[in-house]
């Protein structure tokens, strides 16, 4: 796991936890787990991965996420989507299989408001607790530590979590009951569809003007027009560089999440409609797998 800043840890307890999905983001969220003095046990798809896992980081591995979640304090979960989320959670194999009676499981998948609150609802029948944490902040947040987690559900359960999840973390709040967390997550990306594509036309308008616009960039970043994409996308989309990290196939995901959510509870959202398929277009070019500044690419 490689860091551009070392993370301080706060001192709490050490606790034992699991971590389901190492992924580029559950890989490095499990190590700093590791690092702050917790007990934890890894459950990844691919064993190789939690092997290699447990060489850096002296951990252990189990082979089924409700092997790893036994007797542990907070499990905590990374995969894909709903059905990634329900497949590591439910059934005989997974993790409330698994839980002791008042386990917390904390899941940093970004998915649907109504599978948080479906699992929500089997916790709870069983005597467990369920959290919704999605996180921002991308692979670079989630290998220094410092990631936003918005969280929905039981406060008290939240409230033991917390100094837990700082270990990766640089803000962990809670935002209301089960489901407000995944809520949260998709106002983030609205913001984000809407910022990058205005950054993209710019650029794209600076550009044909014949201007300068890594010059006019950092005089309009001391302004008004400031925003992180600007800061941290703005000069790699100029020099046509898209692989730093959330992929155009990863946002497109979210972004059916919260057209459909929108959908149910009526809001209008006619730029992240037309975002959305922005970036069907750039899938079309074969930019799936490049970060989500790729929009510019449509624009030249």
């Amino acid at each position: 796991m490689s860091t551009t800043n070392p993370k301080t840890y706060e001192s709490v307890p050490p606790r034992k936890v699991a971590f389901l999905g190492l992924g580029v983001m559950g890989l490095p969220m499990a190590g700093h787990l590791a690092l702050a003095g917790h007990d934890v046990t890894v459950y990844n798809r691919s064993a190789p991965k939690a092997q290699a896992w447990v060489a850096e980081f002296k951990g252990r591995m189990a082979p089924t996420p409700r092997e790893a979640a036994a007797g542990c304090d907070i499990v905590f979960c990374c995969v894909g989507n709903d059905d990634d989320l329900r497949s590591v959670v439910l059934g005989p194999d997974g993790a409330f299989a698994g839980m002791k009676p008042g386990a917390v499981l904390v899941d940093h998948t970004t998915a649907s408001a109504n599978v948080a609150r479906e699992l929500d609802a089997q916790a709870r029948a069983k005597g467990l607790v369920f959290i919704d944490a999605p996180v921002s902040g991308g692979q670079a947040g989630a290998q220094n530590g410092m990631l936003t987690v918005m969280c929905g559900g039981d406060a008290t359960a939240f409230e033991s979590v917390r100094p837990v999840a700082m270990a990766f973390s640089r803000a962990f709040t809670l935002l209301g009951p089960s489901g407000a967390g995944q809520l949260a997550k998709m106002v983030n990306q609205i913001c984000i569809a809407g910022l990058v594509q205005g950054l993209s036309e710019a650029i794209a308008f600076g550009q044909k003007a014949g201007l300068d616009m890594h010059q006019v960039l950092d005089v309009i970043g001391k302004g008004a027009a400031q925003s992180w994409q600007m800061d941290n996308r703005g000069k790699t989309m100029i020099d046509d560089k898209f692989d730093f990290g959330f992929a155009v196939d990863w946002m497109r995901k979210d972004l059916g999440l919260v057209l459909d959510e929108a959908k149910r509870n009526g809001a209008r959202l006619p730029v992240t409609a037309v975002v959305d398929q922005f970036y069907a277009d750039v899938q079309g070019m074969g930019g799936q797998r490049w970060d989500t500044s790729s929009l510019i690419r449509r624009l030249r």
